[in-house]
């Protein structure tokens, strides 16, 4: 009898080390905002162990190798220290992982279970082909004052001859050299059409992405101005570069630093500002809180008490004069509003320390310090090339009309007549055809740019590089 409950024991062991199997994809999506990213967890059994790779399909990220992987039962953990990720969730009955998934300060709930995931076929026929009727070289940039090496490609309408370039500039977050996003590649789009049209484009990964080096996460605008500084020295050290016809696009966040770059350096010619903002950083973001909020369905009474946080926390850090007082002053801020039920909520199975250090993680990072704190007015000013600024009507990230007018009167102040302005219609923040506007949209658009604004940038262009 005993041998018999012995063996009944071992049945139940073996069946539940088997419901309990981890190997296998993960499947789950991000829910960041209004915006949601895909991720694809693999994991593989090694030996006593497990190995793991993880890949963000909207983001083009895949095979990014997993520092640490746990599992004993019903947790389930792992880590990419190189991304600064970090996860931790339960296996239910269901075959599902229920968690949390954290990055740079953020913790953000997240699903992972063994069905859907990256299956979808997903139209991008925007999206060029090759071989290119053009010339295409993968290049190094160097910029030796951060020691940092950056990853790009030169696209040029032949091997030889002399042409006018412009150097792509990224909006925020990690981006590769075609800011791409849902496997929409927008800068590789405009590159092509321009280099089709006799232009070349330089284009390369941010710092610490992809192919280049560098610390993204402890990066500012700053020091992206600084790289961008290091495509024009590597553009003007090229024979097929017209010295006299070098511009900058700059789509976003990348419409703030081309300005930058542009009052320091009187050889840049012209600048194009692609949803580029006008208003200084946390006005822009209380803006853009408003009408994502509104976008996603919230009702007014639930978007003013979150209003009114923001515009509370972005006061605090623009006022900020060193990060200990600013710590110190958010920690305060947080747990008195945590304990008046303010409106402001932490995440279920979080816990209010680790929410608030979460916070002010992000709230503290150097580039949202210094983006909450930068105006844009004074640098236009000092801005005296032809600028061509350029917004989707429904874009809800930067809002068009006040960022718009408060680019050509930044401008205009510094005495600057060459400054055109245009408001596209039906157009969103990545410049495509769109509904409402809202990010949930970016993904599910089969168009990448509009030919609209690409038209509407070349045929500005011509006039500055084909006199």
């Amino acid at each position: 009898m005993k041998q018999v409950r012995n063996m009944i024991l071992l049945l139940l062991l073996s069946a539940a080390s088997y419901a309990q199997d981890i190997t296998g994809d993960w499947n789950g999506t991000l829910k960041v905002q209004s915006i949601q990213l895909r991720l694809v967890i693999h994991v593989s059994k090694a030996g006593e162990g497990y190995t793991a790779t993880m890949d963000s399909p909207d983001q083009n990220a895949r095979g990014l190798p997993v520092s640490q992987i746990g599992f004993a039962s019903p947790v389930f953990t792992f880590s990419i220290s190189s991304a600064g990720i970090s996860y931790e969730g339960s296996l239910n009955e269901k075959q599902e992982i229920i968690g949390n998934f954290k990055q740079g300060g953020q913790v953000i709930p997240l699903v992972l279970s063994k069905n859907g995931g990256d299956q979808i076929a997903i139209q991008r026929p925007q999206t060029p082909v090759k071989p290119y009727p053009y010339y295409s070289e993968e290049v190094s940039i160097i910029n030796s004052k951060d020691n940092v090496t950056l990853a790009g490609t030169l696209t040029l309408p032949k091997k030889e001859g002399s042409f006018p370039a412009v150097i792509l500039i990224t909006g925020s977050g990690a981006q590769n050299r075609d800011e791409e996003v849902f496997q929409h590649k927008p800068f590789l789009v405009i590159a092509d059409y321009l280099t089709r049209n006799g232009i070349a484009v330089l284009r390369y990964d941010d710092r610490g992405v992809f192919g280049s080096t560098g610390n993204f996460s402890t990066s500012t605008s700053e020091d992206f101005v600084r790289d961008v500084e290091a495509g024009l020295a590597f553009l003007e050290s090229r024979k097929e570069i017209d010295k006299k016809s070098i511009g900058l696009i700059g789509h976003s966040e990348g419409g703030m630093i081309a300005p930058i770059v542009a009052s320091k350096h009187k050889e840049i010619t012209f600048i194009v500002l692609l949803a580029g903002p006008g208003i200084p950083g946390d006005e822009l973001l209380i803006a853009q809180g408003a009408l994502l909020a509104k976008a996603s369905g919230m009702a007014k009474g639930e978007i003013d008490p979150d209003l009114q946080i923001q515009r509370d926390l972005v006061g605090i850090v623009k006022s900020s004069k060193d990060n200990i007082s600013l710590v110190n002053t958010l920690t305060a801020y947080y747990k008195k509003a945590l304990k008046e039920n303010s409106g402001l909520k932490k995440p279920e199975g979080v816990t209010e320390e680790a929410f608030i250090q979460s916070q002010i993680a992000q709230l503290t990072s150097p580039w949202m310090v210094n983006y909450i704190k930068y105006d844009p007015a004074p640098t236009l000013a000092l801005v005296h090339c032809p600028v061509l600024a350029l917004n989707g009507a429904k874009d809800l990230q930067v809002p068009p009309k006040e960022n718009l007018a408060a680019i050509k009167a930044g401008l205009e102040k510094g005495g600057n007549k060459n400054v055109t302005v245009k408001e596209l219609p039906g157009l969103n923040h990545l410049f495509q055809e769109a509904g409402t506007g809202s990010p949930e949209e970016y993904g599910t658009i089969t168009q990448t740019f509009s030919p609209v604004a690409l038209e509407a940038i070349l045929g500005w262009l011509k006039g500055q590089v084909f006199k």
